[in-house]
């Protein structure tokens, strides 16, 4: 091959799964194997079949199992895919933003503004972003995800072990969240506690919604008043589940959406806000409470609210 040439073809690998990789998606597997790789060719090599797992074809959410032998086939790609850009801002950012670390996990206070990982028009996001300040790191992997516009605690993984514990806790709704949401208007209520079920929809715009609908799946989040503003009212709201938007959804559904939410909010009131230097959509992570998957000791960590969120508040008038 040419020296010159910008293209480099990688062999056909068989890679046998250990347990660092146990229980592993095997989308998620192939795209720490193949850095660099664009995940939309990922999904194309193996739903043609040129991934096999002992000698079968199999769908991008099999989970691994140790001794499982996975074909890796040879690759084409551009040298440059290899190099991941990641914003001088967003690295200051993740920088300041660890929470805490150890061994184990980072508990990073995401900003606002980015989304977890990179994707369709999206060049690197948080993960990729931490990947590329630790690069000597061997497993650093997303154990749950926060929306692009939210800010706050975002639990990272550092071991496979780890990760299988952590996920564990989230689907068996073990892990306590509590956010901070602005909500528009006055909100009678002290308190409540919906539990209106959520399916997750497509738009004739090709976006992807989530609506309140019986066929969904349960779902179900506390809301508690904190302060009463002239219009509009800050809130604790603690999700006993982890639904897609669900926060977003809930508050929707109490007639007081969340201040800056642009799919679920009203445009008159969302452009009020903006004019009053509301630029984001004011949805906080909080607080996580979890086991610690290693210690077994509780973990309680918080992140504060982002200082610009705290100015707009302290100009709110209060009733």
């Amino acid at each position: 091959m040419n020296e010159d040439n910008q293209t480099t073809k990688s062999q056909v690998k068989l890679v046998e799964v250990t347990d660092n990789n146990s229980d592993q998606r095997l989308d998620n597997f192939l795209i720490s194997q193949l850095k660099g790789v664009p995940k939309s060719h990922i999904y194309r090599i193996v739903r043609k079949g040129e991934v096999r797992v002992n000698k079968g074809r199999v769908d991008v959410k099999y989970r691994l199992v140790v001794g499982d032998i996975v074909r890796i086939p040879p690759i084409r790609l551009a040298e440059s895919t290899d190099i991941v850009f990641v914003k001088q801002s967003l690295r200051d950012a993740l920088q300041q933003g660890i929470l805490y670390e150890d061994d184990g996990l980072i508990v990073l206070n995401k900003p606002a503004g980015y989304a977890v990982h990179g994707g369709t028009g999206i060049d690197s996001g948080i993960i990729e972003g931490i990947r590329v300040m630790r690069p000597e790191a061997h497993f650093l992997e997303l154990v749950h995800r926060l929306d692009r516009d939210t800010s706050g605690c975002l639990l990272i993984a550092k071991k496979r072990s780890a990760l299988r514990s952590l996920h564990e806790l989230f689907r068996t709704d073990q892990v306590q969240k509590t956010y901070l949401a602005l909500l528009s208007g006055q909100w009678a209520r002290k308190k409540l506690v919906v539990t209106a079920p959520l399916l997750k929809n497509i738009n004739k715009g090709g976006e992807r919604i989530v609506v309140i609908s019986q066929a969904g799946k349960e779902a179900e989040t506390s809301f508690k008043r904190l302060q009463l503003f002239n219009d509009a009212t800050l809130v604790e709201a603690s999700p006993k589940t982890g639904r897609t938007h669900q926060i977003r959804v809930h508050a929707a559904s109490l007639g007081h959406p969340i201040v800056g939410d642009d799919r679920y909010g009203l445009d008159d009131t969302n452009k009020n806000f903006k004019k009053r230097g509301y630029n984001r959509m004011f949805l906080h992570a909080e607080t996580l409470k979890f086991q610690h998957p290693t210690t077994g000791v509780m973990m309680t960590i918080s992140a504060p609210l982002p200082q610009q969120l705290q100015n707009l508040l302290q100009h709110e008038q209060t009733l």
